[in-house]
């Protein structure tokens, strides 16, 4: 008699968990919003997703074990600036959860002292207030917090249990203490989170390869808004048509006959400037400014600065610009973008990124942006995990790290000029995963196993 297989359970939606962090964690699980579970008094008013570390009603003892480490976080990124001892001190607790090299391929599964810490809040109740209150409609969790992870298995949470991985590649602090016995099920974004996760123990059935969850609005139907402004795209970055008129029959493959509109490819040079949480390389966007200022005011490029949902980091920028265009008009080619709250800073984002060439940021999780077929000019980066980001942009070849930039304006145009900026752009889009929220989904709400379609992305 043939063993008949149990049928998936259909779920409608989940409860979508994050945490406020800096930025990275928020924007990995604000794609999924369309399938977060209402779950009334804890989730968010606009999104529903729940935001583990900062709901009504969260025990103190809890908020203040999560505050301790996001302050500590936050305060040592800004530190980063400072002379010698920013840099050292940062570079102690970088260490701490540094990822160790890949090669050669040996068991990484031994918790480190991070894990066992963890684990030691949670056996102490740390979550389980949450947890409990979620177990009284169990639905599967997705969260993009290893440590909701930990404490909702911890704390016997009746549903299943998934991890999305914000990184292209990932530290031992991200799975359990046993991992050989854990019931988690990780969202890997690219091939090598999932062999890093099989060093650390995780069983190989456990990890779907799905890539990192982008917006929909920025993807569209059959990605069809995605292919649109891609193809604007090109041709505000490939000028001399050096790269058009090279790899044509590829553009037609990929992107299918399309005819931008005139007005949209004319429109001025479009680049985007965004800081991380933490708001440490804002200076950064003020030496891009004053080094385009004739370009801008003349109209030939448009400035977006990014100061997410940080009000000091908008109130510096708003003062850099009277400052440096005082006696100049800049045309309304500068816009500083703010919002008061992360959920709508990520809506305003996603609609800036529809007309934007270029994206000027650290190595965040903004490096899986590159599949919106937007090249990524990469600033230093801040933390281990970053220059593993920075390596995989350079591996898809969708990324250049930044010259000085207070020269902006003589090695930017150089770099148009030879159609590299046009091809970073494909490269991104044909290269990097795109398609992770529709695979998440799938995973999550319908039992499919569903993939990017070639594991061996990189």
């Amino acid at each position: 008699m043939p063993v008949k297989k149990n049928k998936p359970k259909i779920f409608k939606e989940a409860y979508v968990i994050t945490v406020d962090m800096g930025y990275g964690h928020q924007r990995a699980t604000y794609p999924l919003k369309d399938i977060a579970a209402c779950m009334p008094g804890i989730g968010s008013s606009d999104t529903r997703i729940i935001t583990a570390n900062n709901y009504p009603g969260i025990p103190r003892s809890d908020r203040r074990r999560w505050e301790g480490g996001r302050s500590i976080y936050e305060t040592i990124s800004r530190m980063v600036k400072l002379p010698i001892i920013g840099r050292i001190i940062f570079g102690i607790m970088d260490n701490i959860q540094k990822i160790e090299p890949f090669y050669p391929r040996r068991d990484l599964s031994r918790p480190t002292y991070q894990v066992r810490q963890q684990y030691a809040m949670i056996h102490r109740g740390w979550g389980k207030d949450l947890i409990a209150r979620l177990n009284k409609r169990p639905l599967p969790i997705i969260t993009s917090f290893f440590a909701v992870a930990f404490f909702a298995e911890e704390h016997d949470y009746k549903g299943d249990i998934y991890c999305l991985c914000t990184d292209t590649d990932i530290s031992r602090a991200w799975v359990p203490i046993n991992p050989h016995e854990s019931r988690i099920k990780y969202c890997a974004p690219n091939k090598r989170v999932r062999e890093r996760l099989i060093l650390y123990g995780i069983k190989k059935n456990n990890i779907y390869v799905t890539g990192f969850p982008l917006p929909k609005e920025n993807l569209g139907t059959n990605l069809g808004i995605l292919k649109d402004s891609l193809d604007c795209r090109i041709r505000r970055l490939d000028p001399e048509r050096k790269y058009v008129k090279k790899y044509q029959r590829t553009l037609n493959y990929r992107l299918g006959k399309r005819k931008c509109d005139i007005e949209k490819s004319e429109h001025p040079l479009t680049i985007t400037f965004a800081v991380g949480g933490a708001g440490a390389q804002r200076n950064i966007g003020i030496q891009i400014l004053d080094s385009l200022h004739d370009h801008i005011d003349k109209g030939r490029v448009r400035l977006n600065l990014v100061a997410g949902s940080r009000q000091d980091v908008y109130n510096y920028y708003e003062k850099e610009v009277r400052r440096l265009h005082l006696n100049q008009n800049h045309g309304g080619h500068v816009s500083i973008v703010y919002a008061n709250t992360k959920h709508e800073y990520f809506k305003k984002f996603n609609e800036i990124l529809l007309d934007t060439d270029i994206l000027w940021t650290k190595p965040s999780e903004l490096s899986f942006y590159a599949g919106l077929g937007i090249p990524i000019i990469m600033a230093p980066t801040i933390g281990s995990q970053e220059e593993f980001n920075k390596a995989w942009l350079h591996q898809i070849g969708a990324g250049f790290e930044q010259e000085d930039p207070r020269y902006t304006h003589q090695w930017l145009f150089d770099w148009l000029k030879s159609g590299w900026l046009a091809q970073a752009a494909m490269e991104g889009f044909m290269d990097a995963p795109r398609n992770g929220v529709f695979h998440i989904e799938d995973i999550v709400l319908r039992g499919k196993r569903s993939e990017i379609e070639d594991i061996h992305f990189i």
